[in-house]
C-alpha cells in the first residue's frame, strides 16, 4: 500500500468504505470533467454506446445491482 494511503489513513478503512470513497472521488472528477468538451473520439464512443442501449435497453444492468454483486464478491 502506498505511503499516501497510509498517511491519510485510507488503508485502515474497510473495503466497503474505500469503495464509497472512490465513488465520491470519481463523482468529484466527473463534475469537473462535465465542464470540459468531449473529443470527437469520445463523442463517437458515447453515440455508439447510446445506440447500442437504445437497440437493446434490457441488456443494461442497474448500478445498484453491479455494486451489490461487486461488494458480495469482496466479502467472500
Amino acid at each position: 500500500m502506498s505511503q499516501t494511503l497510509q498517511a491519510l489513513g485510507i488503508d485502515r478503512l474497510s473495503v466497503e468504505d474505500r469503495i464509497r470513497l472512490v465513488q465520491e472521488i470519481w463523482d468529484s472528477i466527473a463534475a469537473e470533467v462535465e465542464q470540459s468538451p468531449l473529443t470527437e473520439a469520445q463523442r463517437q464512443e458515447v453515440d455508439r454506446r447510446l445506440a447500442a442501449h437504445r437497440a437493446n435497453p434490457q441488456a443494461a444492468i442497474p448500478w445498484e445491482q453491479v455494486e451489490a454483486e461487486a461488494l458480495a464478491r469482496l466479502r467472500r
